[in-house]
């Protein structure tokens, strides 16, 4: 008799784990997924294109917070936490609810669930979100095609529309994001790397997206998500610390494990950070993994037109995730409108509507800047009107995607990029090519 699974995911990890583990396990029965951090996930079901033959009907996506209805309901054996950037005590607060309703509670770890590629991977992951991920693998991404490599760049995955024509998508064009419906947090990812020529495969089943990958690549490089350890089996893992959050390293899951794992620690925005806190970091990879390799970096702000900001109200929009279950209050658009002289940073949580408003209200931290979300239609169209209703000059805008794409406002917008600069020695590029060039 097959032991009875409920699923804690937010549309990523649960998926994966589903895929890679449960989905053709006849010792295992998955009878719900529950879904948190996401906006209008629950309430859907993983179709049975996904699903497989053991599951004609699919499997349904439950709200967490019937996490106790669903296992007293369902007869759960098992609750299986599946998803990332979350502290020690908010996983243990779910295995105590599992336990009072009955149901042992289980983590699947690497050995499970990362698959082997063909080809070698790179992989990028971090102890938090909002550590510089993105702009390490843009950084990475380059070094490799320096060296004369095909890369093929894989996302974490964020499929939040319809399951069934996200299973295994390749993005080479702007075109292509607009064909596949792509979400602000999508776009901000994807667009960097189309950019810079970089092709990016994601999607939700990530057996099918690899062996894609690996049909175009000398290598491929894992852009990681939240602070999710990798999909794929790392011939080299390099994990991004913030030094703004310097014991997070210590207190949040996965990046504790993505910490412990690495073989490369990259100190980042110690351009900013204090001496102090860029120390703190470095004590603590030294208790937990004193055989990685420690990089210092920044990620100095670029700014298209600093004269737009000088002497203006502006109001910030920053990286949505970053803000959110990122914790942070402020990101490098905020640093930017101080640094470049806005003669006012005009907080727009009193000027915000609808799903937008629900989100800060959400994050009590954030409340000088507003958060990039962009999950659906009716986000966008909230996100915009928010925007007009800010008594601001200018919208200084530090997401990675060209904003005037998806929301039309009543101001200018002026970009802020930020990018990775390694700080001394060792780089990026001496460890890339000690573990692939054979330097």
């Amino acid at each position: 008799m097959a032991y009875r699974v409920v699923i804690l995911g937010a549309a990523g990890r649960d998926f994966h784990n589903f895929n890679v583990f449960f989905r053709n396990n006849p010792a295992f029965e998955v009878v719900a997924f529950t879904a948190t951090q996401i906006p209008d996930i629950e309430g859907r079901v993983y179709p049975p294109e996904l699903a497989g033959e053991r599951y004609p009907e699919g499997v349904p996506i439950l709200p967490e917070e019937d996490l106790e209805k669903v296992i007293r309901e369902k007869k759960v054996d098992f609750a299986v936490f599946a998803y990332s950037d979350v502290s020690h005590e908010h996983v243990m607060h779910l295995a105590s609810r599992a336990h009072a309703a009955g149901a042992s509670f289980m983590l699947l770890g690497p050995e499970h669930t990362m698959l082997k590629s063909r080809k070698p991977v790179v992989a990028i992951g971090a102890v938090r979100t909002g550590s510089g991920k993105s702009q390490t693998t843009r950084r990475v991404a380059e070094i490799l095609k320096a060296m004369g490599k095909k890369v093929a760049v894989v996302r974490h995955p964020m499929p939040y529309g319809d399951l069934r024509k996200q299973i295994a998508q390749r993005f080479a064009t702007y075109e292509d994001l607009d064909r596949y419906n792509c979400t602000i947090e999508e776009r901000e990812e994807y667009e960097p790397h189309l950019d810079r020529g970089n092709v990016v495969f994601a999607g939700v089943d990530y057996e099918k997206i690899l062996r894609m990958a690996e049909e175009e690549a000398d290598v491929v490089l894992w852009d990681g998500g939240n602070n999710d350890f990798p999909f794929f089996r790392p011939d080299l893992f390099i994990v991004i610390a913030d030094p703004f959050r310097a014991d997070h390293g210590l207190r949040y899951h996965p990046g504790e494990t993505n910490l412990r794992m690495a073989d490369v620690v990259v100190i980042n925005k110690v351009d900013s950070a204090s001496f102090e806190d860029v120390q703190r970091v470095r004590e603590i990879v030294a208790q937990v993994n004193p055989r990685a390799e420690v990089i210092e970096a920044a990620s100095p702000i670029f700014v298209e037109d600093p004269g737009a900001i000088r002497g203006k109200r502006v109001v910030v929009v920053e990286d949505g995730p970053t803000l959110t279950h990122g914790e942070m209050s402020f990101g490098a658009g905020y640093l930017a409108a101080r640094r470049f002289g806005a003669a006012e940073i005009v907080p727009p949580f009193d000027f915000a509507v609808g799903t937008v408003r629900a989100a800060m209200e959400a994050w009590p931290q954030v409340r000088e800047v507003l958060p990039a979300v962009g999950y659906s239609e009716q986000q966008l169209a909230d996100l915009a009107e928010t925007l007009n209703r800010v008594p601001a000059d200018v919208v200084v805008s530090a997401t990675p995607i060209s904003l005037a794409r998806v929301v039309q406002v009543n101001k200018p917008i002026v970009r802020v990029r930020y990018e990775l600069q390694e700080i001394g020695r060792p780089t990026l590029e001496e460890v890339l090519d000690r573990a692939l060039g054979g330097g």
